[in-house]
């Protein structure tokens, strides 16, 4: 397990904190300006950052991060460049926890048994993939396993209650709870709907429980946050970003959109 993501729900427990997971997507809406971003995020309250790896064919996905992901692939960004920028993130912050979000095919192009040395190498703590199967990770979890690289879960609201119990006996770091059926950034987000199902990812593990999809503002973080251990807050953070200009406007609009959500978070009773 990831001694980065373990501490920071610990402390964030301590504190009585909730944790915060922006999700931005590498290389974009400027390859040059991710690592800075990412720096503008932790400063502006992020507990640990979801870092998305441009895929041309991000099935779960939205039309705001497949724009983003073809923006950054026309821009040359691929899984090495993504472990680039994590590495350059580290000479500065070593306390925040990376989680890269993709797909399987840039893992199988890089090499399933080699990447978590790197990704782990590099600074990642953990690894989450729409489209593999916890159990059909074989070679790739297992050397997971042996780096330290958390392998982040997926449950939605359609899992079955047999099938929580599976996903949560193979899942490390936290779960993540998607809120919503269907894509990323789709539909309306109904927080009482979170109750139920986290409950019942709370039944067959210890582990953190994080909500994503949908939560677009500070007070559906706050509402979704009641329930569970951190939210995830993406689309409405990549769309913001994508008309920006200039590093120093991404910076700036990365602050502002998380600043107040991080504010109001700390403000729960």
């Amino acid at each position: 397990m990831s001694e980065r993501i373990s501490a920071c729900f610990a402390n964030a427990r301590k504190a009585g904190r909730k944790v915060l997971i922006p999700f931005i997507t590498a290389g974009d809406p400027d390859p040059d300006w991710t690592v800075p971003v990412m720096h503008a995020l932790v400063a502006a309250g992020a507990d640990l950052i979801e870092l998305g790896v441009p895929f041309s064919d991000p099935m779960a996905d939205g039309a705001v991060i497949q724009l983003a992901s073809e923006r950054a692939i026309k821009k040359n960004v691929s899984l090495n460049s993504v472990l680039q920028m994590v590495k350059e993130f580290r000479r500065t912050d070593s306390v925040t926890p990376i989680v890269l979000m993709g797909y399987m095919n840039p893992v199988e192009h890089y090499g399933r048994s080699r990447f978590p040395a790197d990704a782990t190498a590099a600074g990642v703590d953990g690894l989450l993939l729409v489209d593999c199967p916890p159990e059909e990770r074989d070679d790739l979890g297992r050397a997971m396993h042996e780096t330290g690289l958390d392998g982040i879960c997926l449950v939605a609201p359609t899992t079955t209650r047999e099938r929580v119990r599976t996903i949560c006996g193979l899942a490390s770091g936290f779960v993540y709870y998607v809120s919503l059926k269907g894509i990323t950034g789709a539909g309306q987000l109904d927080s009482s709907g979170v109750i139920a199902p986290v409950k019942q990812i709370r039944e067959f593990t210890d582990l953190p429980v994080a909500v994503g999809f949908g939560i677009k503002n500070a007070e559906m973080a706050v509402r979704v946050a009641e329930n569970a251990d951190a939210v995830v807050i993406g689309s409405a953070l990549v769309e913001a970003l994508a008309g920006v200009k200039t590093r120093e406007d991404a910076c700036s609009v990365a602050t502002a959109f998380v600043a107040p959500v991080r504010q109001s978070l700390d403000n729960m009773a």
